[in-house]
């Protein structure tokens, strides 16, 4: 079999392939081979009609016909292996001779994968905020702290931000009482935008015994009209923010002790959050130099992907899609163009990172390979040979070893780019190292054709 490549417009490659005689002979015979199997002649018992016999019944047109049904799909995909071409589509195909008899010859119009530009990548920088919080930082926390043991006492003043507020609360929709609307004795901190737009405004200034009554177009159910009465104004007091608070509240005998205790905290808790947006970030700089648009066909798949991934997940919560539409008051529509959205940033991430390793000539060792296959059978509790061998038979291995390359390319895209802080200020990497050790997050996800998640899933056949 001979094979030919040739470049088209936009990320289409024509392939032309033409079958030597012999591998035409070699096909024909597997071709009647199995027509004999399955040919039903009278007089003759199932798989013992002879070849002659068959070829006269069904003519060499039939019989050729039967052959390019069966051979054409495995010259393709030959052809592709041999050519090396990164398909993300079906074929157009052409059959331009043998269609009757003679050497097979025929074009094959298919889409690849786009190679794109990632120029500039290596002077990359992205902004993260700083892990070491600020003494007003720390403030916050100790006097989150204080409302925990804050002491309500009743006022006789009017209403402010920050004050708790008993309320009679009756909402009606077109004069029918509306559920979820209507209550009585219900505590409110005047300032915490709850119940409906606009309450807020009405309770500043309001005292013990007064009632007003409330338009809200935005009430859960349609506009409603609230009538609200005003029971009882209290504030909170908050402890002094001392030793006696400290050992009062903590484990600790000091508020400097408190303090410093806050800080370790929050700071381990910032630096993780900096890791995920350092990898998040670093994916999004990279993502915005590739100025092309992606392949329709990626997109598509990737948004089924999604659909079908958000479609599992709420199965799992006992939940429908439909349920989901109505809690997240969504038209289908509107979700799927959402999806579509996050599809091309996915779809151009994947590109980026492959143009990313292309340039660097990143790659994955076999031993590297070997050792993820046995993270997926500890995972699955199976061992490493059953794990391969299902893997090479679902030819996903080739799909383990590109999502590995991406993983390894975001590694050295985060290794890589430039930090620094809101203000501009480099920022030391030293200041996002973890005091605890982690295992490393999952890569951000990408699109791609087989990810260790979904090939760890068909080793044991669960959705």
């Amino acid at each position: 079999m001979r094979t030919s490549a040739q470049p088209l417009e936009g990320n289409q490659v024509k392939l032309t392939v033409e079958v030597d005689e012999e591998d035409i002979r070699r096909a024909e015979d597997d071709t009647l081979r199995r027509l004999t199997r399955e040919a039903q002649i009278p007089g003759f018992r199932p798989g013992k009609v002879p070849r002659r016999i068959l070829e006269v019944r069904l003519g060499s047109k039939a019989i050729r016909e039967e052959v390019l049904r069966d051979m054409l799909p495995r010259y393709y995909a030959d052809a592709v292996e041999e050519t090396e071409l990164d398909v993300i589509a079906p074929p157009e195909i052409d059959v331009t001779a043998g269609e009757e008899a003679g050497p097979i010859a025929f074009d094959a119009v298919v889409e690849v994968r786009p190679k794109v530009s990632v120029v500039g990548y290596e002077g990359l920088v992205v902004t993260l905020p700083s892990p070491t919080p600020s003494s007003e930082d720390i403030d916050a926390q100790v006097d989150r702290l204080r409302e925990q043991f804050a002491e309500l006492n009743e006022v006789d003043r009017a209403a402010a931000d920050g004050d708790l507020v008993t309320l009679d609360v009756h909402g009606s929709h077109d004069g029918e009482p509306a559920e979820g609307l209507t209550a009585d004795d219900l505590v409110y901190e005047v300032g915490t935008g709850g119940i409906v737009a606009g309450i807020d405004e009405r309770l500043r200034g309001t005292s013990a015994g007064d009632e007003f009554e409330l338009d809200a177009e935005d009430a859960p159910g349609g506009p409603a009209h609230l009538k609200v009465y005003v029971k009882q104004v209290r504030e909170k007091v908050l402890p002094d923010a001392d030793d006696d608070f400290a050992s009062d509240a903590s484990e600790f005998e000091t508020l400097a002790e408190l303090r410093a205790d806050l800080s370790t905290r929050m700071t381990e808790v910032r630096r993780l959050q900096a890791n995920i947006a350092l990898r998040e970030r670093a994916v999004e700089a990279l993502v915005e130099l590739v100025l092309d648009e992606p392949p329709a066909v990626l997109v598509s798949e990737e948004t089924e992907r999604m659909v079908n991934d958000l479609v599992h997940r709420l199965s799992h919560q006992q939940a429908s899609i439909e349920q989901y539409l109505e809690a997240t008051g969504q038209a289908p529509d509107e979700l799927i163009a959402e999806l579509e959205e996050q599809a091309k940033k996915q779809v151009k991430a994947d590109l980026a990172l492959r143009a990313l390793i292309e340039a660097e000539a990143i790659d994955v060792e076999e031993a590297e390979v070997d050792d993820e296959i046995v993270r997926i059978a500890e995972q699955e509790k199976q061992s490493p040979a059953r794990v391969r061998s299902v893997l090479e038979q679902d030819g996903r291995i080739s799909g383990l070893r590109s999502q590995m390359r991406s993983a390894k390319a975001l590694t050295w895209l985060v290794e890589h780019v430039g930090i620094v802080d809101d203000e501009g200020n480099p920022m030391d990497r030293s200041a996002l190292l973890l005091e605890t050790p982690r295992t490393p997050d999952s890569p951000v996800p990408v699109a791609s054709d087989g990810d260790t998640e979904e090939t760890a899933s068909a080793v044991t056949g669960e959705a």
